[in-house]
C-alpha cells in the first residue's frame, strides 16, 4: 500500500476559474482531477491520496470535498482555512463536520508571528478537533516559530511540507540545516513530509538517481527515524522538474533499503497516524 499525502486537484475551466496556478504557467494551468492522476498512481502501486488545498478561496474546500465524496481514491483532505481571523472557529467547524477533512495547511508566515493574534488559540482548537496542521515553510527563520508552536500545542500533529524547502545539491547537509531539523525533531508531534525533492533540486531537470538525494534522505532518516517521515509527491507541481514515476521510484529505492517495516511506515502507516485517514 502507498498513500500519496501531497497532491493537488483543480480545474481552471470552472466558471469562476482558479486563483492558482496562473495562466502563464502552461504546464500546470490545466484541468487536474483524480482521473488524471490515477493511471500514473496505479502504475507505481499508489492506492490513495491525501489532497492538499492550494487555493485560498474558502469555498474551494467544499469543491474538493465534493470531489472526494465521489472518489474513494481520495482518503483525506487537508484544507485551506486561514487562522488568525474571527471566523476561523465557525469555518473550521463547518468543514470538520465532513470526516474527509483531516487537517489544514498554513504558510510559514504564520510561524514568523506565532504568538500574535489568535493563532495559538486557533491551533489549540484544531487539535481539539483531532485534525493536523501542514506547514509550508519558505524561510529558515520559520523553524523557530515551528518549535514554539509544537511546544505550546503538544497535541497538534504538525507536518513540515517539502523537507522545509531545503535546496538540494547532492552535497552533505550543512550544519545549520541539520540543527534546524534536529530542533524540529525534538518535538514528538512534528513530522516531516519527504516531498518536493525534484522541485527542490538545484539541478534541473532533477536527477533521477537516488544517490543525488541520499545525503538529505540519510539526514532525515537519522533525525526523524522510522515513524515520522511521510511520502508525498506534490503532483502535479513535481512535473515541472520530473515525472511522477521518478517521485515514487526515488523514495521506494531508498526506503526499500531500510526493510519492509520501515518502508510500510513511510509509505502509509505514518500517514495514517498523522491524518487519521480511513480506507474507503
Amino acid at each position: 500500500m502507498i498513500i500519496d499525502t501531497h497532491t493537488h486537484f483543480y480545474d481552471p475551466l470552472r466558471p469562476q476559474g482558479v486563483p492558482w496556478p496562473s495562466p502563464e504557467n502552461r504546464l500546470l494551468y490545466r484541468t487536474v482531477l483524480p482521473e488524471h492522476l490515477k493511471p500514473l498512481a496505479a502504475a507505481q502501486g499508489v492506492t490513495g491520496t491525501v489532497v492538499v488545498e492550494a487555493s485560498g478561496w474558502l469555498e474551494d474546500n467544499q469543491w474538493v470535498l465534493e470531489l472526494a465524496h465521489n472518489d474513494p481514491f481520495i482518503v483525506g483532505f487537508v484544507g485551506n482555512i486561514a487562522p488568525n481571523r474571527p471566523t476561523f472557529a465557525s469555518e473550521l467547524a463547518r468543514f470538520a463536520a465532513n470526516p474527509l477533512l483531516r487537517g489544514i495547511r498554513v504558510g510559514g508566515g504564520f510561524l514568523a508571528a506565532v504568538e500574535q493574534g489568535s493563532f495559538l488559540a486557533d491551533m489549540t482548537l484544531l487539535a481539539a478537533h483531532d485534525l493536523s496542521l501542514d506547514v509550508l515553510i519558505s524561510a529558515a527563520a520559520h523553524f523557530a516559530g515551528l518549535s514554539v508552536l509544537a511546544a505550546r500545542v503538544p497535541d497538534l500533529r504538525i507536518v513540515v511540507n517539502h523537507v522545509g524547502s531545503l535546496p538540494i545539491d547532492g552535497a552533505e547537509i550543512s550544519t545549520a540545516w541539520v540543527d534546524r531539523f534536529r530542533g524540529a525533531a525534538a518535538h514528538a508531534n512534528l513530522f516531516m513530509k519527504v516531498s518536493g525533492l525534484l522541485e527542490n533540486s538545484r539541478v534541473q531537470p532533477a536527477p533521477t538517481d537516488v544517490e543525488f538525494y541520499r545525503p538529505l534522505l540519510d539526514c532525515l532518516w537519522d533525525v526523524f527515524g522510522t515513524e515520522r517521515l511521510l511520502f508525498g509527491s506534490n503532483w502535479p507541481v513535481c512535473e515541472q522538474a520530473g515525472s511522477y514515476a521518478t517521485c515514487v521510484s526515488l523514495v521506494r529505492s531508498y526506503f526499500g533499503e531500510k526493510g519492509e517495516a520501515a518502508s510500510a511506515s513511510y509509505f502509509w502507516r505514518n500517514a495514517q497516524h498523522v491524518y487519521q485517514w480511513r480506507a474507503r
